[in-house]
């Protein structure tokens, strides 16, 4: 069966990518998949991987247009924070590196506390700290 999943995600600019992730504490896996036209995007301890790929590339792969994420949604990527301060602190960061926070810190349903922001292609990413005592 399954043993691990990743998701491909298309990007204009892998260099750009890179930092931009970088910037906010991502971090990039190397060896197998790490090129100029592909890059493992780390998140989370279970090291789930989100594989960057330039959009010709990606386009190939999938024999289908790329979405326009200017006129919809094509996903949301959530992760986890261990709390509101790091919330706070990844949209800062966000911010710094370019991107776009749509959505700032806030308490969500009383017991998330998240953030939402694009990164520089428009994927749409959510920070969320998950306080389970507050958890209904």
């Amino acid at each position: 069966m399954t043993k691990e999943l990743w998701m491909n995600l298309p990007v204009k600019d892998l260099n750009v990518s890179r930092k931009f992730f970088t910037a906010i504490g991502f971090s990039f896996k190397d060896g197998p998949g790490n090129s100029d036209t592909m890059a493992p995007l780390v998140v989370g301890d279970k090291e789930t991987i989100v594989m960057l790929i330039v959009e010709n590339v990606f386009k190939g792969a999938t024999q289908n247009a790329i979405a326009d994420t200017d006129k919809g949604t094509e996903v949301i990527f959530s992760f986890s924070a261990e709390s509101r301060a790091e919330v706070e602190e990844i949209a800062q960061k966000v911010t710094s590196a370019g991107g776009n926070v749509f959505a700032p810190p806030a308490e969500i349903q009383g017991w998330m506390y998240g953030c939402a922001f694009t990164d520089p292609d428009g994927h749409r990413w959510n920070a969320l700290f998950i306080d389970m005592s507050k958890h209904q």
